[in-house]
C-alpha cells in the first residue's frame, strides 16, 4: 500500500461532547497510539449548552487533551449541544469525516445512555458509517465504510464484549480528562451537579479497576460489539476461566 493510499486514521472515536472520549475510551486511544496506529477524535457538539465553561475554553482544552492522548486529528462539528438529532443532514456531516479519515475502526458511545445526546450519537454514528459507504451519496469524497464499529460502554449497565487493558496508560488518561479545567476544577458554578475535583481521580480509577478485574488486568475500558467473535486457536484465548 502506498503512502498516498494510507488512511488518515486507523481508529476514529466519535462522541457527543468534548471530554466524553477522555472518560470512556481515552486509555484505549493511548494504547492504540502506542502501537503505532493513527487515532482521531470527532466531537459532535461544541459545548454551548454546558453549565460550565465557554465553547472557546472547551476547544482549547480539547486540543490539549488530544495532545495528551496522542491523537493526530480532532475536530468538532456544529450539532446543537443538548439537542443532537439523528437526521440525514447530520449523518452526511459525520459521513464526510468518515470518508476523509477512512478509519478501519470507529468507536461510538453505547446506544443507551442517561444523556440523550450520548444515546443519539451512537445511532447517528452507526448510520453515518453506513451512509459513508454508499457510492451514490455525493459528498465530494470517495465512499468508505469502516470495517469495525465498537461501542464504549463505560457508563452502560451491560456486560462488555471485551476489555482493553489500559494499565500502562491510566495516569495519562487521567491527565487528559483533567485538561478540562473549566469542567472539573472546583468552582461554585454547577457545584451541585459536578463531582468535586478531589473525587474525580478516585471514581475514574475505581471504574477502570472494576473493568480491569473482569479481564484479569489492573485497569481496563469496556466495549460492546454487536457481532459474534471469531476464534482461530482455542489455546490462545486470553483471560483465565478458573
Amino acid at each position: 500500500m502506498s503512502a498516498e493510499s494510507l488512511p488518515a486514521a486507523d481508529v476514529l472515536a466519535i462522541a457527543a461532547h468534548r471530554d466524553d472520549v477522555e472518560q470512556t475510551c481515552g486509555g484505549t486511544l493511548l494504547r492504540m497510539a502506542a502501537r503505532g496506529l493513527r487515532t482521531a477524535i470527532l466531537d459532535l457538539t461544541q459545548g454551548e449548552a454546558g453549565t460550565r465553561g465557554t465553547t472557546e475554553e472547551r476547544a482549547a482544552e480539547a486540543s490539549e487533551a488530544a495532545r495528551l492522548l496522542g491523537a493526530g486529528w480532532r475536530q468538532a462539528l456544529d450539532l446543537p449541544d443538548g439537542a443532537v438529532a439523528n437526521t440525514f443532514e447530520n449523518r452526511i456531516k459525520v459521513a464526510r469525516v468518515v470518508r476523509e479519515l477512512r478509519p478501519r475502526v470507529v468507536i461510538l458511545p453505547y446506544w443507551k445512555a442517561r444523556h440523550p445526546d450520548h444515546a443519539v450519537a451512537g445511532h447517528l454514528g452507526y448510520e453515518a458509517c453506513f451512509v459513508a459507504g454508499l457510492a451514490k451519496v455525493e459528498t465530494g469524497q470517495a465512499p468508505h465504510r469502516p470495517f469495525k464499529i465498537v461501542y464504549a460502554s463505560l457508563y452502560a449497565d451491560v456486560r462488555p464484549s471485551f476489555i482493553v487493558d489500559i494499565t500502562p496508560f491510566i495516569e495519562q488518561r487521567h491527565a487528559a480528562l483533567m485538561a478540562y479545567k473549566s469542567q472539573y476544577a472546583n468552582q461554585p458554578l454547577g457545584s451541585a451537579l459536578f463531582v468535586p475535583e478531589e473525587e474525580i481521580r478516585e471514581r475514574t480509577f475505581a471504574e477502570a479497576r472494576h473493568y480491569g478485574l473482569l479481564a484479569g488486568v489492573r485497569y481496563g475500558e469496556p466495549f460492546v460489539q454487536k457481532e459474534v467473535g471469531l476464534v482461530d486457536d482455542l489455546t490462545l484465548l486470553p483471560v483465565q476461566s478458573i
